[in-house]
């Protein structure tokens, strides 16, 4: 009984031997089978089918293509080329476009096929343009119209970003002044009521019908200046638009503010309008 009890448990060891060893040989073939793959696919990867060759762009010069060609240099880990249609570095490409380019809102990338890349940029559209702070501390505009070199263009989110030209027309025909930027080189910043200025501009663009239009927008602190072409001001509280229009509507068989003869409307308190006249 205890001979079939010792060959009993040494033919358990030998099948459990046994077992082991094909396991070990299962895992060295799916080893080397993984690395055959993976060296495959570094082979496939790096061959010219494969690898962007071709770029393209729309919607802006082509001279964009070399910021994608020079951000898809090199190789991953040293094995996989940056180049490669799967694996080319999209964050990367947008991120030098648009820093080189404030003036671009947006970059798209798409393959053309195995060998081929789509740029597709979307630029900013202007919506007024920026002249500093107000020029003097009674935050009055300047009396002739700043250079137009001396402004800057800013999106629908306050975000400037080229210097202003004469072929450039801003959504906006009004100037606006508001504290300066962050920096001593505004390009790249975002003006400081950006959030606010929305409202500010709707405001500013219905004052036109009440006879003379906004020439300039001047903020200041929490008050707002709305300057008109006729020479008549108002002022409000920024973010309080829409009573401050309540108020100018309500009241508008009182004054012309087409001819002149008004100095400044003051609609700072709610329900209420104060006037001075020319002279007064």
């Amino acid at each position: 009984m205890s001979v079939s009890r010792s060959s009993a448990e040494h033919g358990s060891a030998r099948l459990a031997a046994r077992r082991r060893s094909r396991r070990r040989r299962a895992s060295i073939a799916l080893a080397v089978l993984f690395v055959l793959v993976c060296a495959g696919i570094v082979y496939g990867l790096n061959q010219g089918a494969t690898r962007i060759s071709h770029i393209t762009v729309y919607g802006a010069d082509q001279s964009l293509a070399a910021y994608a060609t020079t951000a898809m240099q090199g190789k991953y880990l040293g094995l996989i080329p940056r180049d490669s249609t799967f694996f080319f570095p999209a964050s990367r490409i947008r991120a030098a476009i648009m820093s080189a380019h404030p003036e671009i809102a947006a970059v798209a990338l798409f393959r053309d096929g195995f060998s081929g890349l789509s740029i597709r940029v979307d630029e900013r559209v202007p919506i007024a343009r920026w002249c500093g702070a107000p020029p003097d501390s009674s935050s009055a505009p300047a009396t002739s119209t700043p250079a137009v070199a001396d402004c800057y263009l800013f999106d629908a989110s306050g975000f400037v970003y080229a210097t202003s030209t004469s072929d450039v027309r801003p959504v906006n025909s009004f100037i606006l002044y508001e504290g300066s930027a962050t920096s001593s080189e505004p390009v790249g910043e975002t003006l400081p009521d950006a959030a606010k200025l929305p409202a500010a501009f709707d405001f500013a663009r219905q004052l036109a019908p009440f006879g003379s239009p906004a020439t300039s927008v001047v903020i200041t602190n929490d008050e707002v200046r709305d300057y008109l072409a006729s020479g008549t001001y108002l002022t409000y509280v920024l973010g309080d638009e829409q009573h401050a229009y309540a108020a100018l509507s309500s009241a508008q068989a009182d004054f012309n503010l087409a001819d002149g003869s008004v100095d400044y409307l003051d609609l700072r308190f709610d329900g209420k309008v104060y006037l001075k006249k020319k002279g007064e």
